[in-house]
């Protein structure tokens, strides 16, 4: 049955209908292609604005027909392995990291179980979708017979989703823009595991985000203080006045799954924005 509202013909009958096209010189030419299936055209450089808003488009529209109406954002390291493989890591720190794994895979399992009780659609666990502290977040959504979002990244080297990944809600961009803005447009809280470069870049965009009262103040946690001030100063960051001692209390150090779901119960302001800047 056609559901469409208005009368016109359908671009998807169009796109069959040409396929069977007579070969001619004319048709066989590239400019002959419909605009929206000619590949080589959508991927000109000047088509780069309509590109841009057809990776915003796609996954907004499959998330609202799923019902997603919040996420809780989780966001680790992809070399840090399950502690039942923690042997396989390239470093002993990476192996004592792994207990993360499991507080991972623990704390989705937990927030799942909750978002289950009202129907599964808020506070839905969304990942990077690859493996480490991200299959962990996945995974413990399906522990809870839930499901989960991945939002994967096209990189050089041949990458896959994890298995955990709700089929239907994984995602694949290009720009790894537009892949952050998927990430926080419907977060409800963010949650940080230890991780590299590509961690700690979403830790300091989001943060900045909510510093600078570009969005909502949301539960903000990072698991494994001592991680965290291992490789950040942060009371320099204020002692400088880089940042304002106030920016201290945007985010939250926890070290198990049970006292971040408490954490998040408990947080307060929720939902305000900062209308000026601390300290500037």
């Amino acid at each position: 049955m056609d559901h469409r509202k208005h009368t016109f013909r359908d671009s998807g009958q169009d796109r069959e209908a040409v396929s069977h096209t007579p070969v001619t010189p004319q048709t066989q030419a590239p400019s002959y292609k419909l605009a929206f299936a000619d590949d080589d055209f959508l991927c000109r450089e000047d088509l780069r604005p309509v590109r841009l808003q057809l990776e915003l488009l796609k996954p907004e529209l499959l998330m609202d027909e799923a019902g997603i109406e919040s996420t809780i954002v989780l966001f680790g390291g992809a070399r840090i392995p399950e502690p039942s493989k923690k042997d396989t890591a390239r470093t002993k720190t990476l192996a004592d990291l792994s207990k993360y794994y499991e507080e991972a895979r623990r704390f989705s399992e937990l927030m799942t179980r909750k978002s289950l009780e009202t129907g599964g659609h808020e506070n839905v666990i969304v990942t990077g979708g690859g493996p480490g502290v991200m299959e962990a977040g996945n995974r413990g959504a399906l522990d809870a017979g839930g499901k989960s979002i991945g939002l994967n990244i096209v990189l050089p080297f041949e990458q896959a989703p994890n298995e955990y990944v709700t089929p239907e809600l994984c995602f694949n961009f290009h720009y790894f823009a537009i892949r952050k803005m998927h990430f926080l447009m419907r977060a409800a809280a963010i949650t940080v595991f230890p991780g590299g470069f590509g961690t700690l870049d979403e830790t300091f965009e989001a943060l900045t985000l909510i510093q600078t009262g570009r969005m909502a103040r949301v539960p903000f946690l990072l698991f494994g203080k001592d991680f965290w001030e291992g490789i950040i100063n942060w009371d320099a960051l204020a002692d400088a006045g880089t940042i304002s001692a106030d920016d201290l209390e945007l985010f939250r150090f926890v070290e198990t799954a049970e006292e971040a779901v408490e954490a998040l119960e408990n947080w307060e302001g929720k939902g305000e924005k900062r209308g000026e800047i601390p300290g500037r």
